[in-house]
């Protein structure tokens, strides 16, 4: 007797590939389990703008990279007669514009597009060698030592530090700080002393997004070395972290905006935000991160499309196996209803059903024709297969001139599977008599209607569609029917008396 180990293992594999499948899509590209959820997508335009001299001009801007909770989709300029270029630089990522000869009034535009995501990949830099120590007159550096020993009691490492300095800055009866704060920005005094006690720490530019907001500037904020990544602090409120709200500009904590040539320079940033699909935040993620490119949504929409629908159907054979395995239903063919319901999804419904049962009907009274005259196989079928297509000719041509719009849909049916039903149904009724070909004719049809219900699920069609390892998960239970040798629920009924009694 056959070992059923290896089949079994099989199941197992498939099984396990296909959940891991499924759990890696969910987990590293954030594709929602259910329809209907939508991710936030932001774009942001930076406008510089700045009086030209009349001398070669060379603009350098900081430009935003993918961060904690933002994955950036696209980037773009609007320039006109500058030469740009997008450059990864020592001091971060920079959109830097260039002219031989500008005067007057300059605009040039920057536009970005992130998407919110808790999943985002991202580089960490870390800090090089330790911080210089600030240039201070003695009355600061006393302040600043003071303000130091006050809070190096109080702390236990970089973070705790940070914090309680910047209680002191926002202590209004705190003289230390008041002095400190009357000669430097308060973002420059955290730095400052952080330096002083060899942690490294930077200025970085926090843009905060609201949908719809004109001429926002950048608010600067603190950015601590933690030891494993950088922490973000608010200046004015001490708030510690990155606010979902936040957008991290000038990442490397350099310059935002650098002018050459030109005077009065000033940047602004316009926001707007629109709400996606998860199957778009998921195509325009693995576009931009340029990975996985066998998925499916790699491909051009039009190939999407397609893809859409061909991985609905190894849920109709599911489908088909159970009812015929399972159930017992008696259908034409084995795989001609999952067809049919495809072509169903094409026609809708009622549309679909209709020109089914015209096309199979009047292909049927021809073809008992076709067989008075003796023909061979090959002729016969292609005979029926033109005479299907003159079937479908001419219902489209009616249903258009009367007005049927919905009629011009029953192009979608696949002809040679029709053509081969009619044939083996009209072989059926000559050998079994019209009560079988009803039994497979409507089982099939019944058939077809169910597996046209599950492929026009919204759950169903977002599965099939973002987790391609479920198509391993429905090999593995098409294989489990497959093994399946027990009684049909169709035949039980033949138990029935016996129950009675």
């Amino acid at each position: 007797m056959t070992s059923r180990i290896p089949f079994y293992f099989l199941i197992t594999l498939l099984v396990i590939a296909g959940t891991a499948l499924s759990l890696y899509r969910h987990d590293i590209y954030g594709v929602p389990w259910t329809p209907g959820e939508e991710r936030a997508l932001w774009e942001l335009e930076a406008r510089v703008e700045f009086d030209a001299i009349g001398k070669p001009v060379k603009v350098s801007m900081a430009a935003p990279e993918s961060q904690q909770g933002f994955t950036q989709i696209d980037e773009s300029t609007s320039s006109p007669g500058y030469g740009v270029a997008l450059i990864d630089t020592d001091q971060g990522r920079r959109a830097e514009w260039s002219i031989r000869q500008a005067s007057g009034k300059q605009v040039l535009y920057y536009k970005t597009q992130m998407l919110v995501d808790p999943l985002a990949s991202f580089s960490t830099d870390k800090p090089r060698g330790k911080p210089e120590a600030p240039s201070l007159d003695n009355p600061q550096e006393t302040a600043a030592k003071a303000m130091l020993a006050q809070a190096r009691t109080l702390s236990a490492d970089n973070l705790t530090l940070t914090r309680e300095i910047l209680k002191q800055l926002n202590d209004r009866n705190n003289q230390n700080a008041s002095l400190l704060l009357n000669a430097f920005p308060r973002e420059n005094v955290v730095v400052f002393l952080l330096s002083m006690e060899g942690i490294n720490s930077r200025i970085v530019g926090g843009l905060q997004l609201e949908d719809g907001r004109r001429r926002q500037s950048i608010s600067p904020m603190v950015e601590v070395w933690g030891g494993e990544k950088w922490h973000l602090f608010d200046p004015q409120t001490g708030q510690e972290g990155k606010p979902n709200d936040v957008l991290v500009w000038n990442q490397q904590g350099h310059s935002l905006l650098d002018v050459i040539g030109g005077r009065n320079s000033n940047i602004s940033f316009s926001i707007i935000s629109q709400d996606i699909t998860p199957q778009q935040a998921t195509r325009e993620k693995i576009q931009a991160e340029d990975l996985l490119n066998f998925s499916i949504h790699s491909l051009p929409i039009e190939e999407q499309a397609m893809f859409k629908t061909i991985m609905l159907v190894p849920i109709g054979a599911l489908i088909v196996v159970f009812l015929r395995v399972i159930v017992g239903l008696k259908t034409s063919g084995t795989f001609m209803p999952v067809l049919i319901a495809v072509a169903f999804v094409q026609t809708q419904l009622i549309t679909g059903v209709l020109g089914f049962l015209l096309i199979v009907g009047t292909g049927l009274i021809i073809r008992s024709y076709l067989s008075r005259l003796n023909l061979l196989l090959v002729a016969r079928i292609s005979a029926v297969i033109v005479t299907v297509i003159l079937i479908i000719s001419i219902f489209t041509v009616v249903a258009f001139k009367i007005g049927l719009v919905e009629g011009l849909t029953i192009t979608f049916f696949p002809m040679i599977i029709l053509s081969w039903t009619i044939e083996r149904m009209s072989i059926l009724w000559e050998e079994e008599g019209a009560k079988e070909v009803f039994i497979q004719g409507g089982g099939s049809l019944l058939t077809a209607i169910i597996v046209y219900l599950v492929m026009t699920n919204d759950l169903v069609r977002h599965l099939t569609f973002n987790f391609i390892g479920l198509q391993l998960i429905i090999m593995a239970m098409i294989l489990m029917l497959g093994n399946y040798t027990g009684y049909r629920l169709s035949e039980l009924r033949r138990f029935k008396p016996l129950a009675e009694d």
